[in-house]
C-alpha cells in the first residue's frame, strides 16, 4: 500500500489548495495519450523516459472521473518500486490555478505520505492502494495545474506527475465548464 506516495502527494496537495478557494461543481479532464498514466485518471508523466525512475506505475483509477467538488475521490493505484524509498525523500510540488501560482515548495515525501496512514522507508517490491479522499465543494471554476516531482534524499528521481482539472461553474442551465 506504500505506492502511491507521489500519487498521493500530486492528489493530497492539490486537494489542499483546492479547499482554499471557493465553490465548483465539477471537473473536465484533457487527455495527452503518449504520457498518459495507465487507468482512468487525469495525471501525467512529465517525461516519456521513465527508465531511471525508482517508481513503475501500472494503473490508477480515479472515480468520479473526472473528479467532482463536493464528492469523494476514491483513488486505486498499482505499481512496482524499483528501489526502496527511505526518510530523507523529497517532493517538489506546484499547484497553478491559471496562470497564478498557488503552492511552489518542496515537502519531505515521508512526512506527506503519514498524512494518509503511510509511512517510510517504502519497500521494494509490487504493491497497491486504495484511498478516498473528499473533495472540498468550494473549489473555485477555473483550471488548476498540479506539479508533484519527487526525489530520493540522495537526489535520484523517483517520478513526476502533473495532472491538470478544470472545475466549472454551475448555472441556471445545468454544468457547464469555465476556461481560465
Amino acid at each position: 500500500m506504500r505506492f502511491s506516495a507521489p500519487l498521493i502527494a500530486l492528489l493530497a496537495t492539490s486537494t489542499n489548495a483546492l479547499s482554499l478557494y471557493g465553490g465548483a461543481e465539477k471537473a473536465i479532464i484533457a487527455g495527452d495519450d503518449d504520457l498518459d498514466v495507465p487507468g482512468e485518471n487525469p495525471l501525467k508523466f512529465c517525461e516519456a523516459d521513465r527508465t531511471k525512475d525508482h517508481i513503475i506505475i501500472d494503473s490508477v483509477i480515479l472515480t468520479p472521473n473526472p473528479p467532482e467538488a463536493g464528492k469523494v475521490l476514491k483513488i486505486a493505484a498499482s505499481g512496482d518500486v524499483k528501489h526502496e524509498i527511505e526518510e530523507g525523500a523529497y517532493v517538489n510540488l506546484s499547484v497553478k490555478y491559471g496562470y497564478i501560482r498557488l503552492i511552489n515548495t518542496k515537502a519531505d515525501l515521508c512526512e506527506e505520505i503519514k498524512n494518509v496512514d503511510l509511512e517510510c522507508p517504502i519497500k521494494k517490491g509490487p504493491i497497491a492502494i486504495i484511498k478516498e479522499v473528499e473533495l472540498p465543494k468550494e473549489i473555485p471554476p477555473g483550471k488548476y495545474t498540479v506539479l508533484a516531482d519527487v526525489y530520493t534524499k540522495e537526489g535520484e528521481h523517483i517520478t513526476c506527475l502533473t495532472a491538470a482539472v478544470t472545475f466549472g461553474a454551475k448555472s441556471a442551465l445545468g454544468n457547464f465548464n469555465i476556461d481560465l
